[in-house]
C-alpha cells in the first residue's frame, strides 16, 4: 500500500480533510498528524514540523503540509535536513516538484487552492517518479542539480 503523512494547522482543516480523503479514495494509506476537528489547535510551525521529522526520520518518502498559503508550512519544513518541500498552487507545478526536483513534501494553501484543486495536487505529486522517462542528458542534469543541493544542504 502507499503511504503518506499529512498535517494542517487549525485553519486549514477543510482542505485537509478533503485532500486525505481523496488520496484515501486513490488507495493510500493516510498517517494524518495535524490538525483535528474539534481538536487542541495545531498551528502551522507545529504541522510542518511533524510532517517534516517523519521525513527525515525516513518513517515516509512523501508529505503533505497545509497552511492558510503554504509558505509558512514550507518554510519550517525546509529547515530540516533531508526534506525538500515545494509551496504549490497549481496541478502542473505540484506534478512537476517530484518528476522533475525529487521535492519529497508539497505543501498548500487552503486560501490559494479549491479542495478539488488540492486532491489533484497531491496525487500528481505522489504519482510522480523522479526523471521519470527523461532523455539521458536531462536525467543527469536533474541529478546534479539535485547532488548540488545536498552538498549546498551539508555547509550551511
Amino acid at each position: 500500500m502507499k503511504k503518506v503523512i499529512l498535517a494542517s494547522e487549525m485553519s486549514s482543516v477543510g482542505l485537509k480533510e478533503a485532500v486525505k480523503k481523496r488520496l484515501e479514495n486513490a488507495g493510500y494509506e493516510v498517517t494524518d498528524v495535524g490538525q483535528q476537528v474539534g481538536g487542541d489547535p495545531v498551528l502551522y510551525y507545529t504541522a510542518a514540523e511533524r510532517v517534516a521529522r517523519a521525513i527525515q526520520n525516513k518513517e515516509f518518502e512523501r508529505g503533505i503540509v497545509i497552511c492558510g498559503t503554504g509558505a509558512g508550512v514550507s518554510m519550517i519544513a525546509n529547515k530540516f535536513r533531508g526534506v525538500y518541500c515545494v509551496a504549490c498552487e497549481s496541478v502542473f507545478t505540484a506534478e512537476k516538484i517530484s518528476l522533475i526536483n525529487n521535492a519529497n513534501v508539497l505543501a498548500m494553501g487552503e486560501r490559494v487552492v479549491s479542495y478539488d484543486m488540492g486532491g489533484e495536487m497531491a496525487e500528481k505529486f505522489l504519482a510522480g517518479k523522479w526523471c521519470e522517462g527523461f532523455a539521458p542528458e536531462r536525467k543527469k542534469n536533474n541529478e546534479n542539480g539535485f547532488q548540488r543541493l545536498q552538498e549546498l544542504e551539508e555547509q550551511f
